[in-house]
């Protein structure tokens, strides 16, 4: 039976191990294998897990179609998570990053990006609701309000049933909860894993007190929390992490010296560390779910068991100990 739990106050329940699709995606990972992609799917469905977590800026709405093509016909069995804006066809809003191949990406939450978003995922994601519709970033050249009231008339025309955010802040929850009146927000979805612990300070307690769901997102950063991030890893042509500080050899050798002092726990365990790495973040206060990314279905199933592994109050202080004070470049 794979472990569930309720997301806020929606009627949504969700793997505590969720299938996160940014990598399938492409862009960013040095490519995709759209077949093997769809059986990593189809292998976390039929393990029970069906939920999948996606965006239209993951590999520019291949990720949602790959999504689409995946669940065609097992729409009763799956529950579709997506988000919307980030866009790179436009230049309204504010800008957020250009990539390697020169694509322009803003921000954008206003009302009309919010509802053409929300058509083009639904054609791509092959579905004519979407179990929980997200604000990927906040957008400050937009009121919350302003994409509040949107989703409310997306949620009353029957496109979306549930309302989230991503990366936003207390005091923006506050504002999006007051715009939603008698809706409920029901999630909110930051990064956080053994590297990233900022929302202990004010996320994590808001979130507990409002009720609000956490689904957070890297809880093994990107592969560097496996273990198998050793000084001559390779990275594909097309694969960004090999630029990123987070990846340098010194974060490497200093992560996995941490890892290597857990290694007889993940044996004790029969755990691989990847495992305990996000059995910790869903043994933290407040943690719904972990969205965790996979391309194979090998995959599917290691992340799925770490949602069953049960750890006491002190192991889990062991695997957060090893982690504390480390200097990490980011």
């Amino acid at each position: 039976m794979i472990p569930t739990a309720q997301l806020g106050r929606s009627d949504l329940k969700l793997p505590r191990v969720t299938f996160g699709a940014w990598a399938i995606g492409g862009w960013y990972w040095g490519g995709t294998d759209d077949a093997q992609a769809t059986d990593a799917i189809q292998a976390a469905i039929d393990a029970g897990a069906g939920a999948i977590d996606t965006a239209p800026v993951y590999g520019f709405g291949h990720s949602e179609q790959i999504v689409g093509r995946a669940i065609a016909g097992r729409r009763g069995d799956v529950l579709v998570l997506t988000k919307a804006g980030l866009r790179w066809d436009c230049d309204d809003g504010a800008h957020f990053f250009t990539t390697t191949d020169g694509r322009q990406v803003y921000r954008n939450l206003r009302p009309e990006s919010l509802r053409l978003e929300c058509d083009r995922s639904l054609a791509r994601l092959g579905v004519d609701c979407i179990d929980l519709f997200q604000c990927h970033w906040p957008d400050p050249t937009t009121p919350i309000a302003d994409s509040m009231g949107a989703l409310l008339d997306l949620r009353a025309a029957g496109k979306i049933r549930h309302i989230g955010v991503s990366n936003f802040t207390p005091a923006m929850m506050d504002q999006a909860q007051a715009a939603l009146g008698e809706t409920p927000l029901v999630s909110n979805q930051p990064r956080y894993s053994l590297l990233a612990r900022d929302i202990e300070e004010d996320v994590v307690p808001w979130c507990m007190a409002q009720d609000v769901g956490l689904l957070i997102y890297r809880p093994i950063e990107q592969g560097l929390l496996t273990g198998r991030m050793t000084a001559d890893r390779h990275f594909p042509d097309g694969d960004k992490r090999a630029g990123l500080p987070l990846f340098c050899q010194a974060n490497r050798a200093a992560v996995n010296q941490a890892l290597a002092g857990l290694a007889d726990l993940a044996s004790q365990l029969d755990a691989t560390l990847a495992q305990l790495a996000i059995a910790w973040t869903l043994h933290q206060p407040g943690i719904t779910a972990a969205l965790v990314g996979a391309r194979t279905p090998e995959q599917v199933r290691e992340n799925l068991a770490a949602g069953s592994l049960a750890l006491t109050q002190s192991q889990s202080d062991r695997i957060g100990d090893a982690f504390s004070g480390l200097d990490i470049r980011r």
